[in-house]
């Protein structure tokens, strides 16, 4: 059974159309039906339906998937162990978030493509709490992530590379001295509350008794960042990384101590095949960062 069948089976499931599998294969709609065709026969049932546009796996679909996606699993482990070179074969599987991937990613992969030509990497970009799902699932070899809000699972290694504080950010002309009268005199935009920043952010502000004059609310620091050199108000954030010069229209205020202090690192499972790879990656990462932490 040729192992490129299964995969354009899920991807068909997965999207639901035969189009939109070939885009995401790079193929066109006949080869995918083909192949679909050619793994029906193969394991004598018929795997998928159609339903006007789309498509809907059978019984006998719905009971394959689940083995169809460990046995792709599987093959790709088995490449990747069979590598003749001191590392295992790739592609390294790697989520980042969308500051991690701006702030921290580029150095490293400047550093990898010097180091391991030969090895690609995958990236995947996502919020924390799906790149951390995509993780514990196997889907992703490692994610740099922010360290969520709870003690991680036993079983997986976590190596720390950047602590961001929260700092009060406005345009480079608002006046005062005080960061937080400040936050709670101007229109506010509140970074979401959803992810581990913003809570922070929130649950800070909270204890101070501010209470901020909300204007907008979104996730996205790059986008915050962008409303604030606007003049559209002030934002409480983690101090991120900033590739190039920084904006002049922003000013970055120290909050008064003690403030809250987000943890961005690299997640990944040691028992993983590749695990070696993503240990390649976090040595390259810490000798960028300057900091060698023990990983728990």
């Amino acid at each position: 059974m040729d192992t490129r069948f299964l995969q354009s089976f899920i991807h068909v499931v997965e999207s639901g159309s035969i189009a939109e599998a070939a885009r995401r294969l790079d193929l066109t709609p006949a080869s995918v039906a083909q192949r679909l065709k050619a793994l029906e026969a193969s394991v004598g049932s018929k795997l998928v339906a159609r339903s006007g546009r789309n498509v809907r796996p059978t019984v006998a679909g719905n009971r394959i998937m689940e083995r169809a996606r460990r046995l792709l699993d599987e093959v790709r482990d088995l490449k990747s162990a069979a590598s003749g070179t001191d590392l295992p074969a790739g592609p390294l599987r790697l989520g980042a978030t969308p500051t991690g991937l701006t702030g921290i990613v580029p150095a490293v992969l400047k550093q990898w493509v010097a180091r391991h030509p030969d090895i690609e990497i995958y990236i995947d970009p996502g919020s924390t709490v799906r790149l951390y799902s995509r993780v514990l699932a196997g889907e992703l070899d490692a994610a740099v992530l922010v360290h969520p809000l709870f003690d991680l699972p036993k079983g997986y290694a976590w190596q720390p590379l950047r602590e961001e504080p929260l700092i009060l950010l406005t345009r480079h002309d608002v006046a005062g001295r005080d960061a937080l009268a400040i936050a709670a005199r101007e229109p506010f935009i509140r970074y979401d509350r959803s992810v581990v920043g913003g809570r922070l952010a929130d649950d800070y502000l909270r204890e101070r008794g501010v209470r901020p004059r909300v204007r907008f609310e979104l996730d996205g620091i790059e986008s915050i960042a962008k409303l604030v050199s606007e003049g559209l108000g002030v934002s409480v954030l983690p101090d991120w990384p900033v590739i190039g010069r920084p904006d002049p229209a922003l000013k970055r205020w120290t909050l008064p101590a003690p403030r809250p202090t987000r943890t961005v690192g690299v997640l990944w499972q040691p028992s993983s095949v590749r695990a070696q790879l993503v240990q390649a990656f976090v040595q390259l990462a810490l000798g960028g960062s300057g900091k060698r932490r023990r990983s728990t």
